[in-house]
């Protein structure tokens, strides 16, 4: 069971992430990138008590960057959003 804590690296907090929050009661999260779909979903309902109906992936490609003569490249990133059934919340900030 530890592997489930290791699923999600952190909820993604941006504005865009937010108005689904509002609107379609969708949470967003950085995820690992060998996690699937299944792992993803047990791992939100184990660590926040929740019930999960969706869970939309997305893998974004990495980006290419230079640094004077040296060019490199990012390393790639897997993103999920999770929609909870009706009445269910995650509180990622609790007491602010």
């Amino acid at each position: 069971m530890s592997q489930l804590e290791s699923v999600l690296l952190k909820p993604l907090i941006t504005e865009k992430a937010t108005k689904a929050t509002e609107k379609f009661n969708r949470y967003g999260f950085v995820v690992a990138e060998w996690a699937t779909k299944n792992q993803i979903k047990k791992a939100v309902e184990k660590l926040y008590d929740v019930k999960v109906l969706k869970v939309a992936t997305v893998t974004l490609p990495g980006k290419h960057h230079r640094f004077g003569a040296h060019a490199y490249k990012s390393a790639y990133r897997k993103r999920a959003l999770v929609q909870l059934g009706e009445g269910q919340r995650i509180e990622f900030f609790k007491g602010v």
